[in-house]
Parts: C-alpha cells; sequence; structure tokens
C-alpha cells in the first residue's frame, strides 16, 4: 500500500500556491493544463543560467561540457522514468504537439499515403487530430475516430470494426484530459499490432500521475509534455523504437542534426538522437524536466494517484448535491479529474464567478471539440488535481461552485 502524500507539506515547496486572486488564497485546480512548479525546477533552470550557461555539444570549454552533460543525464533520467531501452529512443521537442508533428511530417508522409485510414478515437485533444487530418489531406489518407460510451470509456465494438479495416496508424490519448478516462495503454497497442498498425500514444495527462513503463506497454511512439509533469513549458518528449526512429528522415533541418554538410556533395545526417534535434535546444528546460521527473518519482506513483482520486472523489460526492448536475466521463477506470455541466448555467459564467472567489478551473471544450460534439454540449467546468491540493481545498472548491450555481439562478 502507498504512504498517503503530505499536500500540506508539499505546498510549502511551490511559492505560487501563495498567493492570493481576488482577495482570496489562490486554489489551483488546473493541473491539466498546466501544472504549477516546485521550487527544486525553479531552481534547476536558474542555476543553469546564472552559473553554466553554454550552448550544448558545441565546445570544448568548461561551461560547454557542464551544460552537455546535464543536458543528456537529463534525457537518461527521461529514458528511465518511461521504461525506454535507450536514452537514444527519447527526443526532445519543443512539446507533445510538436512531438506529434514531428511524426506525423516524418514517419507519417512515408508509411502513409492515399486511401490508408489513421484511427483515433473521439476523446483526443486537438494536438492529436489535426497533424493527423493535415497529413490525410496531403497524401489523400482518410481519419476516422473510434467512439466514446456515455460512461467515458471506449466502445469496444467500434474499435474492433475499425481496427478490422486496416488502419495504417491508431493514435490515441493515454489518459483523457476532459474526461479522466485511463485508457488500456498496453491492451489497446496489442490490439493495433494485431491489426498491423504502429502506435502512437498521447501521454501527456498519463506521466504526472502513474507510472509508465513504454517497454510493457509495447507502443511505438509515445509523447508527453514537461509543462504537465511540474516541468517547464515548451520543452517536450518524444519516445520511438529505434528501428523506427533510425529510419525516419528528420523533420526540421539545421545545426546540430547533421554529420556532414557540403554545397557540392549535400548533406548527411547525425545519428539519433541528434538528427531530430535541429537547433539550439530548451537547454534550461530539459535540464529542469529531469529534475521535475526525479522530484515526481520520489513521491511514488501510486501515491499521487491514490491522493489524487481521493480528492477528485470528494469533489463528485460535494457537487452532486447541485441540481442539475451531469458529470461528464463516469468510468470507474479515471485519474483526477472531475468535468461537469450544471443545467441552466455556462461553463464560462460558472468559471468566471469561481474565480472570483480564488478558485481556478477551466472552462470551455479543453482542445476536444469532436467530445463536446459527441455529448451535445458546449464546453464543461474541468477541476484537475495535482499533488499539492487538499481536501480544504476541495471543500472551497465545491462551496464556491454551490455559490456560484445560487448566484446564475437568482
Amino acid at each position: 500500500m502507498s504512504k498517503a502524500l503530505d499536500a500540506a507539506a508539499l505546498r510549502l515547496q511551490f511559492p505560487i500556491l501563495n498567493r492570493e486572486v481576488n482577495g482570496k488564497p489562490l486554489v489551483y485546480l488546473d493541473h491539466a493544463a498546466s501544472s504549477q512548479k516546485p521550487i527544486a525546477v525553479i531552481e534547476a533552470q536558474r542555476e543553469y543560467l546564472m552559473h553554466y550557461h553554454a550552448n550544448v555539444h558545441r565546445g570544448v570549454h568548461a561551461l560547454s561540457q557542464q551544460a552537455t552533460d546535464a543536458f543528456e543525464n537529463a534525457r537518461t533520467i527521461v529514458q528511465h522514468h518511461i521504461g525506454a531501452e535507450e536514452s537514444c529512443e527519447t527526443i526532445w521537442t519543443g512539446g507533445a504537439t510538436d512531438a506529434i508533428n514531428l511524426v506525423a511530417q516524418s514517419w507519417g508522409r512515408a508509411h502513409i499515403g492515399a486511401g490508408d485510414t489513421i484511427l483515433i478515437t473521439k476523446m483526443e485533444h486537438h494536438a492529436n487530430i489535426v497533424p493527423w487530418q493535415m497529413l490525410a489531406e496531403e497524401v489523400g489518407a482518410h481519419v476516422e475516430a473510434v467512439e466514446v460510451l456515455e460512461n467515458g470509456a471506449l466502445d469496444e465494438e467500434d474499435l474492433a470494426a475499425k481496427l478490422a479495416k486496416g488502419p495504417r496508424l491508431f493514435a490515441f490519448v493515454h489518459v483523457s484530459n476532459t474526461l479522466g478516462t485511463v485508457n488500456d495503454a498496453k491492451a489497446l497497442t496489442e490490439q493495433a499490432h494485431a491489426a498491423g498498425a504502429t502506435v502512437l500514444i498521447d501521454g501527456c495527462q498519463a506521466v504526472p500521475h502513474m507510472d509508465v513503463d513504454v517497454q510493457d506497454v509495447g507502443c511505438d511512439f509515445y509523447i508527453f509534455s514537461g509543462h504537465k509533469v511540474y516541468g517547464p513549458t515548451g520543452i517536450g518528449v518524444l519516445y520511438g523504437k529505434r528501428m523506427l526512429l533510425e529510419a525516419m528522415r528528420p523533420w526540421r533541418g539545421g545545426g546540430e542534426m547533421i554529420d556532414a554538410v557540403s554545397i557540392e556533395n549535400g548533406t548527411t545526417y547525425a545519428g539519433l538522437p541528434h538528427k531530430f534535434e535541429a537547433g539550439t535546444p530548451h537547454i534550461s528546460g530539459a535540464i529542469a524536466l529531469g529534475v521535475a521527473l526525479n522530484w515526481l518519482k520520489g513521491l511514488g506513483a501510486g501515491a499521487v494517484m491514490d491522493h489524487e482520486m481521493m480528492l477528485a472523489a470528494q469533489a463528485r460526492k460535494g457537487l452532486s448535491s447541485i441540481e442539475g448536475m451531469r458529470f461528464i466521463g463516469t468510468t470507474s477506470e479515471a485519474a483526477g479529474v472531475v468535468s461537469f455541466v450544471i443545467e441552466g448555467t455556462h461553463p464560462y459564467d460558472i468559471g468566471t464567478l469561481l474565480d472570483s472567489q480564488g478558485v481556478a478551473v477551466r472552462t470551455g471544450h479543453h482542445c476536444t471539440q469532436p467530445l463536446m460534439e459527441r455529448y451535445g454540449i458546449p464546453g464543461t467546468v474541468r477541476a484537475s488535481f495535482g499533488v499539492y491540493n487538499t481536501l480544504q481545498e476541495v471543500d472551497t472548491f465545491v462551496a464556491a461552485t454551490v455559490k456560484a450555481v445560487r448566484m446564475l439562478r437568482g
């Protein structure tokens, strides 16, 4: 059994949580959009910028060597955190969106052609929809989506039927940012591989909350972003099986990703992982992401998930008393996300009134418009929890929501 988190003690490591909003103590419940940062992560970037900033891989002087060592050490931390076989299978990107676009434009252009099918699901973030639509339009392929059941789980019958058509790729989310649904990534990967499909998994909402082992899952590509896992913005990771990455052409050209450049004889490219990392990278971001992952690992994934699910259960219990409450996503296999609509109110109005009471939630379609269409709603109010949230904050959120509804209904 996991040791319970001491959220009150953890909060001391997050300076931003000391501030007030509209004269009220900040209650930050927007973790799924972007997590707050502990002092260790903030200091990691500060330390680099103050004491050993230099470009990596390009200098023999001491600062460059120190920066390179820290940068590549962070890559190794990522490797171990997600269970990659080799560190060269982890590619630094500008974020999760950047990573998906890399796969779409490099692997996708080489393997998806006219008449092919790209399979996604209706619970995908736009970042795992639009790049595939753009590719499909370019090459004459088409995109299909697996249906979502009323409770927020994937429709297994529809999935089987669509896999039976032999899609070239199955791209799906590990944990839904809107519903909190936790998909069985390993089982879905096995089904997709049996149908002959390559698999890409969006792990942005999984890595911050649970153990991820890409070798156990067996997927071909796995992506996540730094800013949702207590790390900086502007940094993300693409994991890919070495065999696939080695066969892929670089997506962007420039410095660092080359072996040799000649006007007369053309260019040869560097090996993994550098052929996908053109230009000067987000060095401080990568270093700080490594610190964030080690910090999170120290808490224990089981303890993190238990804590966040406890908060979500408390929130659902309190909100259930509100007349006209409808939770969007009710499957038992879910992470710490509570998404809802309230009859006779608009999510934006609820969100605005919550903000006036110091409570930060996300309102709208959460970059999942096809999912909103499936439920016939314009958007939801979404509270998403992190390790620093407390039961007292949940009670504050519930009371603020009750007050907001009362104000809107007169």
